[in-house]
């Protein structure tokens, strides 16, 4: 079943149940998948990797936001966003946990043989696409680092 069909099954009960947080989630994503289909140009639907990646972003967003409404002494506000970003992160694959990236990330450099941060950015390249949609890249990043200082 492609996300597009998961998220309109998704809205669909979530106006039954009257869940407004869901459905304005919901909704944000159906919007994005849109938009993102309609960018390229083609009527075909956009590919699985393109879809995570949206997702992810579309909860990075959201948990930004939350963060900058909490250091504004807001919390009135960053709640709702993190809720939304909860029910977006149903649709993405489960993540990795700390120990399982930094175990990945040691593998890779052991392979290639890197050293030192001059070895960052191609370290970073690999990790990034063998954990694609399994973590996010501020976590990637920081174990990067501290594997390679």
């Amino acid at each position: 079943m492609s996300l597009a069909t998961q998220i309109m099954d998704e809205i669909k009960n979530a106006m039954r149940a009257k869940d407004t947080v869901a459905l304005e989630s919901l909704r944000a994503v159906k919007s994005a998948l849109l938009l993102a289909q309609t960018e390229t140009g083609a009527k075909e639907e956009i590919s699985a990797d393109e879809e995570i990646k949206l997702l992810q972003r579309l909860v990075k967003q959201r948990k930004d936001s939350a963060n900058i409404y909490t250091e504004q002494g807001r919390p009135d506000l960053a709640e709702p966003e993190l809720l939304q970003a909860a029910v977006i992160e149903k649709f993405l694959p489960a993540q990795l946990s700390e120990e399982e990236v930094a175990a990945v990330v040691a593998k890779i450099i052991a392979d290639n043989g890197a050293s030192g941060m001059a070895a960052m950015g191609k370290v970073m390249g690999l990790a990034s696409a063998e954990l694609a949609g399994k973590a996010d890249g501020k976590t990637i990043s920081t174990i990067v680092k501290k594997l390679l200082s």
